[in-house]
């Protein structure tokens, strides 16, 4: 950070940057996961964000600003690969970004930092994500702005020693990097905690078809046990967090862990709950993607119309509620959580955004997943996992009218027809409304039913760890 520990705790940042608001309370509670982890004087705990994305940087900066001045008892950084250049228009609407804000010029001139955004702007030199980032300008966020960061572009060098674990990592990329950092942590003695953002999910069908998310990813690529790791989650934009727009999350895993990291990351604008049910909002996180994707091209395809958007509303939710039932013994304690999750998800999110783009020919199915200026969109890759997941016959339900067992996609036409417009590409995007169109459709109150009247719960969809504990 820059300054003195004097200027941290006094308001000299704007645009969100967390106040320390009572000093004596933040260091207590770092105090707390400090005793926790076994640390003694002199030896900070280090916290290391892996990946830079929207959300997994403003994680860190949030960090950052709440506990970076108390330099001789936490470190904290992140990494990001290397190597990834900043483009011409990037750099130029950075350099408006800049210019349009006091604190940040004062901030770059004060670093020395300031001209190379102008010699950016004018084409005579190239920036890098890693370069931007200590700045505080995550490539994904732009008109964001975050404190400056300790970045780390070595892996080996960034989580070798570290003691908290933030993955920031789209799921499609989370056990490669996990099993490159296994190597690194050979000749550890104590374990690190690991908190997962990771919101994507994989299919895994044999032996028997089950879900594998990032938190089980993670264990399987670094064996660390499941009880040291854990997945926060919640309704949030990520830039909205960061501006003190008022947000909560769920920390979900082991209680020793869960609930004084809960304590510790809780701040006036950000409120995180805990929960130990950790894969099963993990999944949830995932699911609300899939059906993201499709309202944005609703959205679109209707010129916004309400009425559209609703009736797509209605069919989602019930496909939701209705997968929830076969990968939840107790579905009714993650209506709330989920739908609060797909409504921001819908309003803002970058999949609700893909799906739009798609729709209006902003974007193309051939430029992929990974977008520029938005990162991973994980809902593809969801659409994938649960089409093939509740495709496979073993996991059959009875028809209602057929009166004949079928996959449990076979009640889940939107997922359906999502599969065929973005995986298999059989369809156009325009298909998505004829599926809504459909005169032989479900009323979506009877795929409820369905689900609420059978018993249709699965339980080695989750496998036998998603539960630590229930308390």
């Amino acid at each position: 950070m820059v300054g003195t520990t004097e200027a941290m705790n006094q308001n000299v940042h704007a645009n969100g940057l967390i106040q320390n608001f009572n000093g004596s309370l933040l260091e207590e509670k770092l105090d707390d996961v400090r005793h926790l982890m076994g640390k003694v004087d002199g030896d900070p705990l280090r916290i290391v964000g892996v990946g830079a994305g929207a959300w997994g940087s403003v994680f860190t900066a949030l960090l950052q600003d709440s506990y970076g001045h108390l330099r001789d008892k936490v470190l904290i950084r992140i990494w990001r690969r290397p190597g990834r250049t900043v483009d011409r228009a990037t750099a130029e609407h950075l350099f408006e970004v800049i210019n349009s804000r006091e604190d940040l010029l004062r901030r770059l001139i004060r670093r020395c930092a300031y001209l190379k955004y102008v010699e950016a702007r004018l084409g005579d030199r190239t920036l890098y994500a890693d370069e931007i980032l200590k700045d505080g300008f995550c490539l994904n966020m732009i008109d964001t702005p975050l404190c400056p960061l300790k970045v780390v572009t070595n892996l080996q060098e960034a989580v070798w020693d570290a003691d908290i674990v933030i993955n920031g990592l789209p799921s499609t990329e989370t056990h490669e990097v996990f099993e490159e950092i296994r190597r690194y942590w050979k000749e550890r003695i104590t374990l690190p905690v690991i908190v997962s953002l990771a919101k994507g999910v994989e299919a895994e069908l044999g032996p028997e078809p089950r879900i594998i998310t990032p938190t089980q990813m993670i264990n399987r690529a670094t064996g660390i046990p499941i009880e040291n790791i854990l997945y926060l989650g919640g309704p949030n934009i990520a830039s909205e967090i960061y501006n003190k727009e008022y947000a909560n999350a769920r920390i979900c895993g082991a209680e020793k862990w869960r609930k004084p990291l809960a304590k510790f990351l809780r701040q006036p604008h950000f409120i995180v709950w805990d929960n130990g049910d950790l894969v099963t909002h993990e999944v949830m996180g995932g699911l609300k993607n899939v059906y993201a994707i499709g309202a944005g091209m609703v959205a679109a395809l209707t010129n916004e119309s309400a009425t559209s958007k609703s009736v797509y509303f209605a069919h989602c939710t019930s496909e939701m509620i209705f997968i929830t039932h076969l990968l939840a013994e107790e579905p009714e304690k993650l209506a709330g959580p989920l739908l609060a999750d797909t409504y921001v998800t819908l309003l803002k999110g970058r999949n609700a955004w893909y799906g739009q783009q798609l729709a209006k020919g902003g974007l193309s199915l051939e430029m992929g997943d990974s977008i520029k200026g938005k990162g991973m969109i994980q809902g593809v890759s969801a659409v994938k996992a649960f089409y093939e997941l509740l495709s496979q016959s073993s996991l059959s339900v009875l028809h209602p009218e057929e009166n004949k067992h079928v996959a449990p996609v076979e009640l889940c036409p939107i997922l359906k027809m999502l599969y065929k417009i973005l995986i298999t590409r059989e369809f156009a995007l325009q298909a998505i409304l004829e599926a809504l169109r459909d005169e032989t459709m479900y009323d979506p109150k009877d795929r409820i039913e369905i689900a609420q009247t059978h018993v249709l719960y699965r339980p080695s969809l989750l496998g036998q760890d998603s539960s630590l504990d229930k308390s």
